[in-house]
């Protein structure tokens, strides 16, 4: 597992994909380091060590979010990004804040569960063979005590039950074979498939919170009998319909969830963006007015950061060793503006740098990910080669900082409005007027015949994202 990786072998991982921030990857991978190291301490000092939360300060578009999806990545780790600004204060409409741990909480049980899935694919696929067999051939019947079964329709009547067992036998061996080599995979089959439970919908009361609400109306979906339906479909489809199925009988979901708890506690990380949004600005709230809610949704915030149990419908999570990472730009309020006792549970505190021309021409050469390289692939796909000069992409760079810094800066994302603009026709025109086998070489030249009007114009609305 990638979670035993060291610090700068984990900064190395991030920068295959988030140029420059080096602070914050630093920052980020000890985070996850102390991790390992926590669960590798002595039993008695595990439960003492909380994790030292990180509070990322930085303008939109400059990797706050990149960097903790890889990171989450990297720790094979459960991880939901959420927005402070959705969250609503407790007796209020809208999301409570402990709907987050909710959401981790049932991510960490799908990766499980998906896990677990895997591992039994292959009992899954035995299982299923044989209900296809049933289907294609059914087995005859033996009555109690008997050596062999008693034929319906499938042999003459001067045949003795041995023959007809053996002979149904012999058949279903060869259609074994066959079914393994393929040879069936569109030979229509009836087969019965579970059916989903009927939804329930339940009136909310008062004080009866999303995770209760849940919970209920699993448990009535539960009390409703399972049902099952017929299904005309082909070998292929059935393989595909019951593989899950069967491999969901596979395993005990109740050692799922438990393991998923564990997960969830030990190794969730939640991603808390535009926390600046909720900060009260101006400095501390008169009374009255909308900081009213937003200190409300902070105090609310409070008690989840700091270690509290959540309850969940797989169960209780504690939070304490949840790893919170927080970003905001900042740009109307400041860090000092959110409550103390919140502030105090961010003690690392990053500001991430605004992307010079120099980054963003780093950013569509250098990562794995980068979008010329997205680009060369979506036109690999119909068979045309697609390259970039040097020139080009220091162009663009140049382009894209240009329009960053005379509209409002929106730091990498600036890079997929220039790109689409540059290749929106080659799109087009790709496969009708641009067959296979072409090959399109992006040079400095053409970027400033597609990308001109984009640079004299100086009201660029229409290209803001």
């Amino acid at each position: 597992m990638q979670k035993f990786l060291t610090p700068a072998q984990i900064v190395a991982e991030l920068d295959k994909y988030i140029i420059g921030q080096h602070e914050a990857k630093r920052h980020v991978a000890i985070a996850l380091r102390n991790r390992w190291r926590r669960l590798h301490a002595p039993a008695d000092m595990q439960a003492e060590i909380v994790p030292n939360n990180i509070l990322m300060i930085g303008a939109t578009g400059v990797g706050k979010t990149e960097i903790a999806r890889r990171l989450a990545h990297l720790a094979d780790a459960p991880f939901v990004k959420v927005e402070a600004s959705k969250f609503t204060e407790v007796g209020y409409v809208g999301r409570d804040v402990e709907s987050m741990v909710r959401d981790l909480a049932e991510q960490s049980v799908n990766r499980v569960k998906a896990r677990r899935q895997e591992a039994v694919k292959a009992q899954a696929a035995d299982a299923v063979e044989e209900i296809i067999l049933d289907a294609l051939i059914p087995p005859i019947n033996q009555p109690t005590g008997a050596k062999t079964g008693v034929g319906f329709g499938s042999g003459g009547g001067d045949e003795t039950p041995s023959s007809d067992g053996e002979l149904n036998e012999r058949t279903r061996e060869r259609f074994r074979q066959k079914i393994k080599n393929g040879e069936l995979e569109d030979r229509k089959i009836e087969i019965q498939v579970a059916q989903g439970a009927p939804s329930i919908g339940i009136m909310g009361a008062p004080g009866l919170d999303e995770n209760a609400m849940s919970g209920l109306q699993d448990m009535l979906g539960n009390m409703m009998p399972k049902k099952t339906r017929k299904r005309k479909v082909t070998v292929a489809e059935a393989r595909k319909l019951l593989l899950d199925e069967e491999a969901a009988k596979l395993i005990d979901m109740d050692d799922v969830k438990d393991e998923a708890i564990r997960q969830c506690e030990n190794a969730g990380i939640i991603f808390i963006d535009e926390i600046d949004k909720v900060a009260s600005s101006g400095g501390k709230s008169g009374g009255s007015g909308p900081d009213v809610s937003r200190q409300g949704v902070q105090r609310d915030l409070l008690p989840i950061v700091e270690g509290s149990a959540v309850n969940t419908k797989y169960g209780i999570v504690n939070t304490d060793h949840i790893l919170f990472i927080a970003a905001g730009a900042f740009h109307v309020s400041k860090p000092s503006d959110l409550i103390p006792e919140l502030q105090g549970r961010f003690p690392i505190r990053v500001e991430l740098q605004s992307l010079t021309k120099d980054d963003f021409y780093h950013i569509l050469k250098e990562p794995k990910n980068a979008l010329t390289k997205q680009y060369e692939a979506l036109l690999k796909a119909e068979e045309v080669e697609l390259t970039f000069d040097d020139a080009a992409l220091e162009r663009l760079a140049e382009i894209a900082f240009e329009v960053n810094g005379e509209v409002e800066n929106i730091g990498a994302r600036r890079l997929h409005t220039v790109m689409s603009r540059l290749l929106n026709d080659i799109l087009y025109d790709v496969p009708d007027k641009i067959g296979a086998h072409a090959h399109i070489q992006i040079t400095a030249a053409l970027v400033d015949e597609r990308l001109r009007d984009m640079v004299k114009n100086r009201d660029l609305s229409q290209y803001i994202l």
